[in-house]
């Protein structure tokens, strides 16, 4: 944990670079230091039927949603989104110009009740110094 799921309007692939988009978010969520870089997981999912606002055809939407453990307090999580807002928004910043996007992000903390892990990346990290790629 934590996963950054990016959800996106299809129509933005015309005019974003997805795949770029989820390696600088990955670093970043790195960079905040909240987040142990062996749990970080980041994905986009293209959604194909969407209607937004208005329904102009040019309407898009991009929104992410952090899905952490439990634990951290509140002041940390508000930083960690902050930072990644900021840099959400300079993935985003051509789109957020034209009036027709809307980009949103939460943070949702899972019960560890509820919640089953098999992750040896972090031994193997562990043994290794930490990097961003």
């Amino acid at each position: 944990m934590p996963h950054l799921i990016i959800e996106y309007s299809a129509n933005l692939d015309p005019r974003v670079d997805m795949a770029a988009a989820c390696e600088t978010l990955r670093v970043a969520m790195i960079r905040t230091g909240v987040f142990p870089c062996a749990g970080v997981r980041v994905r986009a999912h293209r959604a194909e039927l969407f209607s937004l606002a208005d329904a102009h055809s040019d309407n898009a939407f991009a929104h992410l949603q952090i899905r952490i453990g439990s634990g951290r307090d509140l002041a940390t999580r508000r930083r960690a989104g902050e930072a990644l807002m900021q840099e959400a928004q300079a993935i985003f910043a051509e789109e957020l110009l034209t009036g027709y996007f809307a980009l949103s992000l939460e943070i949702c903390e899972i019960d560890a009740a509820t919640s089953w892990k098999a992750n040896p990346i972090h031994a193997r990290l562990a043994l290794t110094e930490p990097s961003e790629k």
